[in-house]
C-alpha cells in the first residue's frame, strides 16, 4: 500500500512522515492553500527525505513549464495535478475532485495513477484537497488505473476505506494536523500504521 502524507510545510512533520513508514510526501505549492510552501522551503525539506520515500508536488493550474522548473528546483519524483495542469518528463498523478475528469484521466496514458478526492462543498470553491471530506469509496473499485483515495481519510475509517475501494495507494493531510499545514505526529503515526496493516 503507497500511503502518502500531503501538505508537508516543514522538516519535523517530513522526518516523523518517513520514521513512521510513508511512501510519499506532498508539498503543496497552491498559493491559496493554507498548506502552501514555497520551491525553495519544500527543496530545503526534500534534502532530508531519502531516495526511496517520493516527493510529490501538489500544481493547481499550472503550465508544464512552470511545473518543470519546481520540480527541478525540489527534486521531486511526481507531480500531482489538479484542473487544467500539465507536466511533462515526470511521473504525473491526475487529481480528480468531485468525480470530474476520471474519464480523461483513465484514458490519459501519461497519467501513472488517479487520486480520487473528495468533493467540493460549493461552487467555485478553492480547496484543492485538504478538506477533511469523504467520499462514496466503493465508486473507486476496479477502476482500470492505479487509484489514490484521498479525503477525511485517518486512522479511524482507512482500512474500511481500502477495503471498500482496494486503492493502490491512500493520502492524507488535514485529519491529521493540529492546525492547517501542521502535522500531529501521534495521529500521522496511526493513520499510517492503520494503512499499512489494511
Amino acid at each position: 500500500m503507497m500511503v502518502k502524507i500531503c501538505g508537508i510545510t516543514n522538516c519535523d512533520d517530513a522526518v516523523a512522515a518517513v520514521e513512521a513508514g510513508a511512501s510519499a510526501i506532498g508539498f503543496n505549492f497552491y498559493p491559496h492553500s493554507p498548506r502552501y510552501i514555497s520551491p525553495t522551503g519544500a527543496g530545503l525539506i526534500a534534502e532530508k527525505i531519502p531516495v526511496n520515500v517520493w516527493k510529490v508536488g501538489i500544481f493547481v493550474g499550472e503550465t508544464a513549464e512552470s511545473v518543470a522548473k519546481i520540480v527541478l528546483s525540489v527534486g521531486l519524483d511526481v507531480a500531482q495535478l489538479y484542473g487544467m495542469s500539465e507536466a511533462r518528463g515526470i511521473r504525473i498523478w491526475r487529481a480528480c475532485r468531485n468525480n470530474e475528469g476520471i474519464s480523461s484521466g483513465l484514458s490519459d496514458q501519461t497519467v501513472e495513477a488517479l487520486l480520487l478526492d473528495a468533493p467540493s462543498e460549493s461552487e467555485g470553491d478553492e480547496e484543492y484537497g485538504g478538506t477533511g471530506r469523504t467520499f462514496d469509496w466503493p465508486s473507486a473499485k476496479g477502476l482500470p488505473k492505479k487509484i489514490i483515495i484521498a479525503g477525511g481519510l485517518d486512522a479511524s475509517n482507512v482500512g474500511r476505506a481500502i477495503e471498500e475501494a482496494q486503492p493502490w495507494g491512500v493520502d492524507a493531510c488535514s485529519r491529521l494536523e493540529k492546525s492547517p499545514g501542521l502535522k500531529d505526529h501521534d495521529k500521522m503515526c496511526e493513520f499510517i500504521k492503520a494503512a499499512l496493516k489494511s
